[in-house]
């Protein structure tokens, strides 16, 4: 199919001759040829088999998808089919988990926010595993979710992900021991401790890092009598297909974190001294790379800035506000099926609102887009499978959410 082949840094589009990369399935592919309007395509197998694989990585770990970067029914289900329980971060993502048929006991309510009408709701649904991470969030919890098992969150620094986390959330080693603490003494469960590196983590070391930060409090905790017996390893996993926002393709190395991953399961269990089980809570990793928009450009224009300077600008339908949130921090792969061959000139590309910050890489790397590209081509974007649907407006300028698509068994 002409268009097709694999992204080069900056170009946006792919090398003729080249294939689409590897994790963009022929199923995948034939949902966005088929595609005559705007929509949001989701390959459920492609999903599922991601998701085999990281079992068969991390054999023992239990699996709680983080319900943020894809809650769309189809896609919960069949996570459920394989298995997988959620991260929830509210009881309306609680309420969906359940109708998507998971237990309430494989529920993990993840997000340390949360008021007392959330907490009650969330325990009256059946949940009983909470994060944490300050004492007066448990004296909340003793209130409200009586005996609940409590999962304490240890903050990180964030080096090494695009997106750091690293303010919002987490405690320092001697608040954690409070926050245990403070769980046992008021009839609580002080049963794990819980890290997140960061969104797309492209280091091993900051998983091992999190690691012997987590040795240090189950050891400290072991010597005030509270025996753990869980970790939560968080999400953080790194989607395959994503370009930086200067248009270099992102290759994160997926071998030496499993491995990192599994040496550190291990030394934890060991330093336990009793029963330690694990769970993790990926998102964008099970499901970014197989969702894909098929878009269609709105103009292609070329103008002079205030500097003097001439730029090309690509417009598309979509963008910030309908399903490309992420586009100030990274690029997605572009595939322009009707354009091979085409000459290429650099340009800016935008999504269709009257908004300055509806600008994808504006402030990175320009993207390479073909210079014969007309109103109404087909546009693809892949590996935008992650928070597409849950950041999108409701219809920021009149610009609605894409419809979604779903194949494979439902």
């Amino acid at each position: 199919m002409p268009g097709q082949g694999t992204p080069v840094p900056g170009s946006g589009i792919p090398v003729p001759g080249e294939d689409i990369p590897l994790y963009v399935t022929a199923r995948l592919r034939a949902a966005l040829a088929a595609a005559t309007e705007d929509q949001l395509v989701f390959d459920l197998p492609g999903i599922e088999e991601r998701y085999a694989t990281l079992v068969r990585e991390l054999p023992g770990v239990a699996v709680r998808f983080a319900m943020k970067a894809c809650p769309v029914d189809e896609v919960l289900a069949c996570l459920v089919r394989r298995g997988s329980g959620f991260d929830a971060a509210s009881p309306n993502e609680i309420a969906q988990a359940l109708a998507a048929g998971a237990a309430p006991g494989d529920i993990h309510y993840g997000n340390t926010v949360k008021s007392d009408r959330n907490i009650a709701e969330a325990y009256r649904l059946g949940v009983r595993d909470f994060a944490t991470d300050c004492v007066e969030d448990v004296w909340a919890l003793a209130a409200h979710a009586p005996g609940a098992r409590v999962f304490c969150r240890l903050a990180t620094d964030g080096d090494g992900a695009l997106w750091g986390l690293s303010h919002k959330f987490g405690c320092s080693p001697a608040d954690a021991l409070r926050v245990m603490e403070t769980a046992r003494d008021t009839g609580l469960v002080p049963s794990g401790l819980s890290v997140h590196v960061g969104s797309q983590q492209m280091s091993p070391d900051a998983w091992r890092n999190a690691v012997e930060r987590i040795a240090g409090v189950l050891v400290a905790l072991r010597g005030r009598d509270i025996h753990l017996d869980h970790v939560n390893l968080g999400g953080g996993l790194p989607a395959l297909g994503c370009l930086d926002r200067h248009g270099t393709p992102l290759d994160p190395p997926l071998d030496k974190i499993f491995a990192v991953l599994r040496d550190g399961m291990r030394h934890l269990r060991e330093l336990s001294g009793t029963p330690l089980d694990f769970r993790l809570e990926p998102g964008r990793h099970l499901v970014a790379d197989h969702g894909a928009m098929r878009a269609h450009v709105s103009r292609l224009s070329a103008r002079r800035a205030a500097t003097g300077e001439r730029q090309h600008w690509l417009y598309l339908s979509c963008g910030k506000f309908n399903g490309l949130y992420e586009m100030d921090a990274l690029q997605y792969p572009l595939v322009f099926p009707t354009r091979g061959g085409s000459e290429l000139v650099p340009a800016v590309v935008a999504g269709p609102t009257c908004d300055s910050d509806d600008a994808y890489s504006h402030e990175g790397g320009l993207v390479h887009v073909p210079r014969s590209a007309a109103s109404g081509d087909p546009v693809w974007i892949l590996s935008c499978g992650a928070y597409a649907t849950s950041y999108t407006t409701r219809g920021f300028n009149g610009f609605s959410p894409l419809p979604v698509s779903v194949g494979g068994p439902r």
